[in-house]
């Protein structure tokens, strides 16, 4: 099935999952999660202070990661469009997502620059590179950017909230505020996962395809950010987005258990080859999990957090 084929045939998936989403999401407003008392002026002679506002320095790579990355929406939004189309119920969910993402970018940046948990000189100078850049992944086909942004939205939003998990005391509004944004994220994934499920009973196995790409080149959002390769290494040694959580807490719930890989049938022999390739990456990946958990379990102990399943139970 082609492109325009897929689009036409999900129309009306993508029409049902849109009205779900606009009456289950919650309206919220960025400037009430600021703690505004909290901030003054910037001198012109004003320089940032680590030591002034303490916060792991993992946690700081892991929120300014997650802010170049919503900031990069408008590139995001192209990409989408250009993937899904402008017209009908495709146009009026890129554009009801775009409009909740910018929210996020904005809480975000707010409270950071409210309580300069990080510099916000070299945050700017950041972002103007970043989004100067203009660089995100390009999908090759509707059902390679179906299956991505699904893994994509769900690897946001556990990287948001377990950054989340590692605020407290003087930053707890920065707990609030990255659950606040890690909960959108969980509706978006919500909506591509149900989309994707959607797809694979139209055309199993160019699905299964598109699976196997997916997985095997998957990458959180972070190109042409500065210093993205130092930042990643950081927020995987502290856990908050590392190869045990996207096995672990993506690839098993959504691959094989929502989506149901293994049991899939009718495959061509492409698919069922992509899918033997998909089964074997995946358990590459879980024993690169279990070395890397091992190791950090062995130097800190460990941690747990919900699942996806009672995520998705808490959004419905």
């Amino acid at each position: 099935m082609d492109d325009a084929a897929f689009l036409a045939d999900l129309g009306p998936t993508v029409e049902r999952l849109f009205e779900r989403h606009v009456a289950t999401s919650k309206e919220w407003f960025p400037h009430q999660l600021v703690p505004w008392s909290q901030g003054e002026d910037f001198a012109d002679d004003w320089t940032w202070d680590e030591d002034a506002s303490p916060l792991p320095k993992p946690v700081r790579s892991a929120l300014f990661v997650n802010l170049l990355t919503e900031d990069n929406l408008p590139y995001y939004f192209a990409t989408i469009s250009r993937v899904f189309g402008a017209g009908g119920a495709w146009g009026e969910w890129s554009r009801r997502w775009t409009a909740e993402e910018h929210r996020h970018s904005i809480v975000i940046r707010d409270w950071l620059t409210v309580t300069r948990a990080i510099d916000p000189v070299a945050l700017e100078r950041a972002r103007m590179r970043q989004v100067s850049g203009g660089q995100v992944p390009e999908p090759q086909s509707v059902a390679d950017g179906m299956v991505y942004v699904a893994l994509q939205e769900l690897a946001t939003r556990i990287s948001h909230r377990n950054t989340g998990k590692l605020l407290d005391g003087e930053h707890a509004h920065g707990y609030q505020v990255m659950a606040r944004v890690a909960a959108d994220e969980n509706l978006h994934y919500l909506f591509y996962k149900d989309l994707c499920a959607a797809a694979i009973e139209v055309d199993p196995s160019t699905m299964v395809e598109a699976i196997d790409r997916q997985v095997s080149e998957f990458e959180m959002p972070g190109t042409g950010i500065p210093g993205f390769v130092r930042h990643a290494a950081a927020i995987a040694k502290a856990g908050i987005y590392d190869v045990a959580v996207h096995h672990d807490g993506i690839l098993v719930p959504v691959v094989l258990r929502q989506w149901g890989l293994e049991s899939l049938t009718g495959l061509t022999p492409a698919a069922e080859r992509a899918r033997d390739r998909t089964l074997a990456t995946m358990a590459e990946l879980n024993a690169m999990a279990r070395k890397h958990e091992a190791k950090r379990e062995a130097k800190r102990g460990g941690g747990g957090g919900a699942s996806v399943d009672s995520l998705e139970a808490a959004a419905r």
